[in-house]
């Protein structure tokens, strides 16, 4: 326990100061998110569940936080200049783990549509964040959620009433700032109410060359008939590792898609949870990971069939170049009762060279017998006839070779449900096989 020894004392020496900058809702749940840290403290690698990732290790550091919640100088409407070009969004930051609030853009929103910082709408409006806020992100036997808990001051927060559609997609781009090595504790909660949608894409950046590393929890809450889009695309640096927890709760005849695309980044977990709480429900779990270097991407995936009659569609699939690492673990749950549930699982893997490694695990864990599901695992490397004919048609070695990496990553792009940013993303995969700047075109940040 000598790694978690240091946030325990941490922890207990400036607890006052945390819950001084942080609402009552926060800080309510932090003593008992502490209490379980101390018992349960990091997953190990001995842990089966961690054994591709050195959780312990990313937290050695001795990183500074910044608990007093000082101004960071940086203004992220200066200097962030990224947009997906025919994609007109509502824009929001947060730097670093506050929401930025200084100069938000006079945005009009639907009626009874929340956006902003999770601190101060917990303060505003303390029954609607008390009534979601920590309970899908259980701290008992995680030791990482128990932590972000404990430590974390704001986040962002969105909230769409019942009938509400939010026409224009979100974007929340997260920068991480210092001048020393920083680590960041941020929470997003999301509530969609019965019939209620949204799309929200959510950018990780770096603006500076320290380490970093970045603890996120996210609760999402589509209630009946509500239909969410979430997309999270990573590309920050080599020094940046990144840890995320997202939990998905989706009521009756709801419809949400998660996309995760890691493009650049140090190391990465990402732990995902979803959940059917309602019938006749529709999930759709997409990842993809690119990966060079000594880079490593490690998804972590659960998907509970609790109730009958419900949808899940589930794509992973890796890149891995020079001495990366990819490690993909899913696991469905059917549970007893849970009729006529449609599961699919597919994760497909690719080695560019003899010393990258890759580790995959699916998993089906079925108690109910009307049921159609299936999983399946690839890992391979670069189909050398088809890259024979590219070369025979005159194409060099280079390009067919990155021409055929980035047919293997079209089906995750495909699962994309907004064209312009499916244009987009194109453009940066093409962009990144190629190895030039792994960075949004038109961002003062990542020039």
């Amino acid at each position: 326990m000598n790694i978690e020894k240091q946030y325990i004392e941490l922890y207990d020496q400036y607890h006052s100061l945390i819950d001084n900058h942080a609402s009552p809702i926060l800080n309510a749940l932090r003593e008992k998110a502490m209490s379980e840290f101390r018992e349960t403290g990091f997953p190990s690698p001995n842990d089966e569940e961690y054994k591709h990732t050195n959780i312990p290790d990313l937290f050695a550091p001795d990183y500074g936080l910044n608990l007093n919640r000082l101004e960071i100088p940086v203004n992220p409407y200066e200097v962030f200049r990224c947009d997906v070009p025919n994609l007109s969004t509502l824009l929001y930051f947060i730097v670093n783990d506050s929401f930025y609030t200084k100069e938000n853009p006079k945005i009009k929103l639907p009626e009874g549509v929340l956006i902003g910082s999770l601190n101060e709408m917990a303060r505003s409006h303390p029954d609607l964040v008390q009534r979601y806020y920590g309970k899908q992100a259980c701290t008992r036997n995680d030791g990482i959620v128990a932590l972000n808990t404990a430590f974390v001051q704001d986040g962002f927060f969105l909230y769409v009433p019942k009938g509400v559609i939010i026409e224009k997609p979100i974007q929340l781009i997260n920068i991480l700032r210092g001048d020393a090595d920083f680590m960041v504790n941020r929470r997003l909660l999301i509530i969609l109410e019965e019939g209620a949608q949204a799309r929200l894409l959510v950018c990780d950046h770096t603006m500076d060359k320290k380490k970093f590393l970045s603890s996120q929890v996210t609760e999402i809450y589509a209630g009946k008939n509500a239909v969410f889009d979430y997309y999270d695309i990573e590309e920050s640096s080599l020094n940046t590792n990144r840890i995320t927890s997202t939990f998905v709760d989706q009521a009756e005849k709801s419809n949400v898609l998660i996309n995760g695309i890691t493009l650049h980044n140090g190391t990465t977990r990402n732990n995902y949870r979803m959940t059917f709480s309602g019938e006749h429900a529709e999930a759709h779990l997409c990842g993809m990971a690119i990966a060079d270097k000594k880079q490593s991407v490690d998804n972590h995936t659960f998907i509970d069939h609790a109730v009958p009659h419900c949808t899940s569609n589930e794509l992973f699939k890796y890149v891995l170049n020079d001495s990366s690492t990819g490690s993909f673990s899913g696991r469905i749950l059917v549970r007893e009762g849970a009729q006529k549930t449609s599961a699919y699982q597919t994760n497909r893997n690719l080695c560019a060279t003899k010393e990258a490694h890759m580790y995959t695990k699916p998993q089906l864990e079925i108690y109910a017998d009307d049921v159609k599901c299936s999983h399946g695992a690839t890992v391979g490397q670069l189909d050398e006839n088809a890259l024979f004919y590219l070369r025979s048609r005159g194409i060099p070695e280079a390009e067919a070779r990155m021409l055929l990496m980035f047919a293997f990553t079209n089906d995750v792009i495909e699962n994309v449900r907004m064209d312009a940013l499916k244009d987009r993303l194109r453009q940066l995969v093409e962009k990144r096989f190629r190895g030039e700047l792994d960075k949004c075109a038109g961002c003062n940040i990542c020039q």
